[in-house]
């Protein structure tokens, strides 16, 4: 089971990339920028289903020809996964306008709970645009980011091991005692069938013989 674990979460990571045509198929929302209506909790629960991101999402991202991304004001424009121009992250934000300058595609991006719109980017350093978002189910990766993540996931992995490899033991020791019990059941000597029966006692005899 844990082989089959080990083999299956990296074939599905790559698969993902191959399939959705992007380096970052999944990934999950950190930062509140994009969170609507502004001035609430940004935690998901309140409007899980809302048409914009929250911490805790966890988005699906897919590979798009610049063409196919729809540019406009929150919220029908495209939610998009960019590198920032200045820093070595990943940003997602609203494609809000698009130009084309000398024949290059730029895009105007803005957070839906930003005041501002961020600096134009460039097509070529857009990964993808967001096609599916699961709420809440992103906690768990920024969870492993930091120091109790590492514990959440070595007791996963002793679960999986206790699981794995002590619960069969256990397991196996019952067949085991309940064969040796029939063994041992086989093995007693048998009790012999009933014995003959004594004759009657004649009644008529001790009867006649006591007679007066």
């Amino acid at each position: 089971m844990i082989l089959l674990i080990v083999a299956v979460v990296p074939g599905f990571w790559y698969g993902s990339r191959l399939a959705l045509n992007t380096q970052y198929p999944a990934l999950a929302v950190a930062s509140g920028s994009m969170h609507m209506p502004p001035g609430t909790p940004c935690n998901g629960w309140s409007h899980p289903f809302a048409r914009t991101l929250h911490v805790g999402d966890l988005i699906i991202v897919q590979g798009v020809n610049a063409s196919d991304i729809h540019a406009a004001p929150y919220p029908d424009g495209d939610i998009i996964v960019f590198h920032d121009l200045y820093r070595d992250e990943l940003i997602v934000h609203r494609a809000i306008e698009k130009k084309v300058q000398n024949g290059v595609i730029y895009f105007v991006t803005k957070g839906d709970g930003n005041s501002i719109a961020d600096p134009q980017i460039p097509a070529d350093r857009v990964i993808g645009k967001v096609i599916l978002r699961i709420p809440w189910v992103g906690h768990i990766a920024l969870i492993m980011r930091n120091s109790s993540g590492i514990y959440l996931i070595i007791a996963l992995i002793a679960i999986l091991i206790i699981i794995e490899l002590i619960i069969p033991v256990f397991s196996s020791k019952k067949p085991e005692s309940e064969s040796q019990k029939n063994s041992d059941e086989a093995s007693e000597p048998k009790a012999s069938g009933p014995q003959s029966a004594k004759p009657p006692l004649d009644v008529s005899l001790f009867f006649f013989q006591h007679a007066p």
